[in-house]
């Protein structure tokens, strides 16, 4: 597949998902025992860690079919960023997710400040320029499709692996949001 029709597959998967008519597909014995001879997934996503966002779910992928990095707000950390480098270089994945989702704790953790000790704080800190570049009293929801596009920008710009992979064509990255309510992605 392409890099558009993988888009066209998710958002496909997603249709699905939102309508309740999930297919299941790549999902028994014998994927598993295909997939035991490596992987090749075709999307990298970038996650929340939130227990209601499900990636595999919510694009109605099979196995093997997605990369999924899941950390509180989506963030490109040095360990996400590594593994999606990885994903990249060695898995040939073609397009990146950026995924934030509506109602997002770690934003709104962000968002309220204060000290939640030292690992929140460090997490959280990937937040702050989402907050710095929305403007005075948006809305929760705002920054964190603010801070998918924030991230999805970090990848490129610290990453040379996945910088060279966007200005070869070989690699697309995308921001999206996940609405809890409905499960459907808006591709931002």
């Amino acid at each position: 597949m392409n890099i558009e029709q993988i888009i066209t597959r998710l958002k496909e998967g997603n249709e699905r998902f939102v309508a309740d008519k999930l297919d299941g597909k790549l999902q028994d014995s014998e994927r598993r025992t295909v997939l035991t001879n490596g992987q090749e997934p075709h999307t990298i996503v970038l996650s929340c860690a939130d227990s209601r966002v499900v990636p595999e779910l919510a694009f109605d992928a099979g196995l093997g079919e997605l990369f999924v990095l899941r950390v509180a707000g989506n963030v490109a950390n040095t360990s996400s960023l590594a593994s999606i480098e990885y994903a990249v270089a060695h898995c040939h994945s073609k397009v990146i997710v950026v995924l934030g989702h509506q109602s997002c704790g770690a934003v709104t953790a962000a968002a309220a400040g204060g000290d939640n000790g030292h690992n929140l704080n460090h997490l959280l800190s990937h937040i702050a320029p989402a907050l710095a570049a929305s403007p005075e009293g948006s809305e929760i929801n705002e920054i964190v499709k603010t801070n998918a596009r924030l991230n999805a920008d970090e990848l490129i710009s610290r990453s040379s692996i996945v910088r060279n992979a966007v200005e070869n064509g070989t690699v697309k990255i995308v921001s999206a949001y996940y609405n809890l309510d409905s499960g459907k992605v808006d591709f931002l």
